[in-house]
C-alpha cells in the first residue's frame, strides 16, 4: 500500500508533543504542511482537502498533540519570522 502524502508529512515533519498537551494551532499545522511541500517540491493541497485528510487520520485541528520537527519546521519558522534571518 502506498504511503499518502499526508502520512509522509506527519511522519517527517511532526512528532508527539512531549507534554502531551501542547499542540500546533490550526494555522501552524497547515503552514508546516506547505513548508514541507515546498521542500519536497510538491504542490500543497487546498486547506479543505488537507483538513479532510487530517480528520481521516484522526488529527484534530486543535488539541492535536503535535509539535513540528525537521527541515520543514526550520523552513516554517524562518518564513514566519523573517527578522530572524
Amino acid at each position: 500500500m502506498a504511503v499518502s502524502q499526508f502520512n509522509r508529512f506527519l511522519t517527517e515533519a511532526t512528532s508527539p508533543a512531549a507534554d502531551g498537551h501542547s499542540s500546533l494551532r490550526k494555522d501552524q499545522l497547515y503552514g508546516l504542511y506547505t513548508s514541507w511541500c515546498l521542500l519536497n517540491q510538491s504542490s500543497p493541497e487546498p486547506g479543505s482537502i488537507f483538513w479532510t485528510a487530517m480528520r481521516n487520520l484522526r488529527i484534530r485541528p486543535s488539541t492535536n498533540g503535535l509539535r513540528m520537527t525537521g527541515p520543514a519546521a526550520a523552513d516554517y519558522i524562518l518564513a514566519s519570522y523573517p527578522d530572524l534571518v
